[in-house]
């Protein structure tokens, strides 16, 4: 796969939960690893994406109405398009990719669990969403995981967001 440039991204982001306490820099982090999600799998062009944050009540509430499953979950995403098939923001000239929403109550339970920073935590679901909006799947196809897992590995590499 060779690499493009960076795309310029356009992102709402919205903090709709007061549970956790937002890190300094994590917008930034966000921004540079949806950038870089889409210069590894070599998207060509700018991109739009909404990123809320939320906290364990209202994500499973989304779960449950458009999963249909009655959990917490750490990250949802809600892709407007299929590759190629893209809307394009009149405003801005950007392919539309869809909506991120993250649990930061969850993503802060497993950066405990798992020994890392929040920012990482927040930094790898941001990777694994942009790739959901991308059309990459982990649930329905076999493969679709440890491509998934090798992308987020090397996304994160490349901006140097390591487990600490």
């Amino acid at each position: 796969m060779s690499e493009t440039k960076m795309p310029k991204i356009y992102m709402s982001f919205r903090n709709n939960q007061k549970a956790i306490e937002v890190p300094n820099g994590l917008r930034t982090v966000i921004r540079k690893c949806i950038a870089e999600t889409l210069r590894v799998t070599d998207f060509v062009g700018d991109a739009d994406v909404s990123v809320t944050l939320v906290d364990n009540e209202r994500i499973k509430r989304i779960n449950k109405e458009f999963r249909d499953k009655n959990k917490v979950t750490d990250v949802i995403s809600f892709p407007l398009g299929a590759y190629d098939e893209y809307d394009i923001n009149p405003e801005n000239g950007a392919y539309m990719l869809g909506d991120i929403v993250i649990s930061m109550e969850k993503a802060h339970a497993q950066a405990i669990e798992y020994g890392h920073s929040l920012i990482r935590e927040v930094g790898f679901l941001a990777t694994h969403s942009t790739l959901h909006l991308l059309g990459y799947d982990h649930e329905d196809d076999p493969d679709g995981e440890k491509v998934m897992l090798e992308l987020q590995d090397r996304v994160l590499n490349n901006l140097k967001i390591t487990r600490e």
